[in-house]
């Protein structure tokens, strides 16, 4: 006769502790973490916290009313979202509405502010040479100051990472004098011309009469253009190089480094935001340079990059200099040695770290499809949905109160090891979501405390799974700690195949699904996840404990567990057969 294999089930039954160690210890560490982060509670989405709603309404170029369409729109809400959480801000929703409206909420909170900037941003970047540039305001020539990293002769020539000087020369770019200026703008209308070519480059392009009659009229009606252009001015600055076109030279305004407006003429643009294949703020501590951004070029725009740099190099300042325009502004203008062939670059200026992260945040993720201008803004408040999250919160306390009372009335002692469970449960989930919140964004809003309230249901089905298991095995006649043991694979078999349905659906409504619907599915996800983990690591260590008392053990009539009350049969036992009668002459 087999001797039964006892060995697994016994060590399962003795070392119940090591796993109630190992969830209590989690639960610490959890704790330990969410208060050596300062943040002890969930960030609040939109409906809860209050925030800010702003439409914004698509507007096509002159002639291309076409470009408004479903799949330019997508981009546009796939690009916002990006932005806006790559800032830290979580829950903001981005979604169309009608034909050429974009809504984007977002709720109030840490970078809040720069994401409202973001949003809308066209993010339309050129690299373009400068012509001419001098203090706007009439205050004339700026005063060169020193750079960040000392003068320009004191810096090493042919860095190893092949990136423009570390300056911003706006502020140390003498004027040009306007017989210069009218011939520069000039030169760079001609198609075969550049302001950075040779003179003998020049001499070739022969451009005809005609051409440079009408280059040197554009050249006159620019120059009398800058001359008039006052940067300090907002309504000016705005309407600075509207409707100009990335082949033309344009004007346009930026600060320099002592904070003055500065004007510019720049010549077409070399290089876009489109050869710019990724972006990051950057704390350069060694060339003291401050908060830079690197960019690193595709491989096309690193061979243009390295062309017109070469070309800007040959230069006199301040045409050795290159003006970095986002949306029409200037950001930065380096000066330039040598062509930069490393396919990539730092941009340097007046950056701290939230303007440094705001430019490479929108470089990486890319400009807009489309312009949008904002239709209106307003702000939501919290008050709305505090009320319906009171609510709320009542509903979920009247349901848990009413499960508590018929574990108590049906389950008896055994409600006791369900209530911890679902205290256990309740930790876990409150600790994960306020560590989730600075970690990947989370933020609870009404729906995903929905979706908290439903899993009180989903934890307290699967306790209720594995103590009928249990009360099986005893009305078959077996004691406390054989029936926790046998009725355990087949309770769990039960509860994960629950939980994997439950987290099937939640999964598939996160990825189908967008804005607040994704927290609901999220939290119903994750709480699914936390009631294996629960169920697993404490309900059922905590009952194999349990078994051992004699309270439970003996099947007090208050346990839970009276075999009388279960209508327990006797166990099933073996008769033998008699003996058949042996006969003597067989034998």
């Amino acid at each position: 006769m087999a001797t039964p294999k006892k060995g697994r089930s016994a060590s399962a039954q003795s070392k119940p502790g090591r796993s109630l160690a190992l969830i209590l210890i989690a639960i610490a560490a959890l704790t330990g973490g969410m208060f050596a982060s300062g943040h002890t509670t969930p960030r609040l989405g939109i409906d809860l916290a209050g925030g800010t709603s702003i439409t914004l309404r698509a507007v096509p170029e002159a002639g291309n009313e076409a470009a408004i369409n479903k799949t330019n729109m997508d981009t546009a809400v796939s690009i916002m979202e990006r932005r806006v959480n790559g800032l830290g801000v979580s829950e903001a929703e981005v979604q169309t509405q009608g034909r050429d409206n974009i809504v984007v909420n977002i709720p109030k909170g840490t970078n809040s502010e720069q994401a409202r900037k973001q949003v809308g941003t066209t993010a339309k970047l050129y690299f373009r040479p400068v012509i001419a540039t001098e203090v706007s305001g009439g205050a004339g020539a700026a005063t060169p100051s020193p750079s960040p990293t000392g003068s320009p002769s004191d810096k090493p020539s042919g860095k190893a990472t092949d990136k423009p000087e570390a300056t911003d020369k706006g502020s140390a770019s003498p004027s040009a004098s306007p017989t210069t200026q009218g011939r520069a703008i000039t030169d760079a209308l001609k198609a075969d011309a550049t302001p950075s070519a040779s003179a003998s480059d020049k001499a070739k392009a022969s451009p005809s009469p005609s051409a440079s009659g009408g280059a040197a009229a554009d050249a006159s009606k620019l120059q009398e253009e800058y001359a008039k252009l006052d940067c300090t001015n907002a309504k000016t600055r705005s309407a600075v190089g509207d409707g100009v076109k990335a082949s033309q030279p344009t004007l346009a305004c930026g600060k320099n480094s002592q904070g003055q407006w500065q004007k510019y003429v720049l010549g077409p643009a070399e290089v876009d935001g489109t050869d710019v294949d990724k972006a990051k703020a950057v704390l350069n501590t060694q060339s003291g340079a401050g908060w830079t951004v690197t960019m690193d070029f595709t491989d096309a725009g690193g061979k243009k990059f390295a062309d017109i740099t070469g070309k800007l190099a040959k230069n006199q300042s301040p045409q050795n200099q290159f003006a970095i325009v986002l949306d029409g502004d200037v950001v930065s203008d380096p000066y330039v040695r040598q062509a930069l062939t490393g396919g990539n670059a730092e941009i340097s200026g007046n950056f701290n770290q939230q303007s440094a992260q705001e430019l490479a945040n929108m470089l990486t993720y890319g400009a807009l499809p489309l312009t949008f201008k904002v239709d209106s803004m307003t702000t939501v408040t919290a008050a709305l949905g505090g009320d319906q999250l009171q609510a709320g919160l009542i509903a979920g306390a009247i349901g848990l109160a009413l499960v508590v009372i018929y574990l108590l009335a049906y389950y008896r002692g055994l409600s006791f090891i369900a209530i911890l469970s679902l205290l256990v449960s309740a930790a876990l989930t409150y600790t994960l979501m306020a560590l989730l919140g600075p970690t990947i964004g989370f933020a609870l809003n009404l729906p995903a405390v929905c979706g908290a309230i439903v899993a009180i249901g989903i934890t307290a089905d699967s306790f209720i799974v594995f103590f009928e298991r249990v009360r099986d095995e005893i009305r078959e006649g077996r004691s406390l700690r054989p029936a926790v043991e046998r009725a355990w694979p087949r309770a769990r078999r039960t509860i994960l195949v629950s939980d994997f349905v439950s987290f099937l659906a939640a999964a598939v409504l996160f990825i189908v699904t967008v804005g607040k619907v994704q927290g609901f599915a999220f939290t119903l996800g994750l709480t699914t996840l936390l009631d294996v983990v629960v169920v697993f690591l404490f309900t059922k260590p905590l009952l194999t404990l349990m078994a051992r008392r004699p309270f439970f053990a003996n099947g007090h009539k208050w346990s839970g567990l009276d075999p009388k009350s279960l209508g327990a049969q006797p166990p099933l036992r073996r008769t033998r057969r008699p003996a058949a009668p042996v006969d003597p002459k067989e034998a």
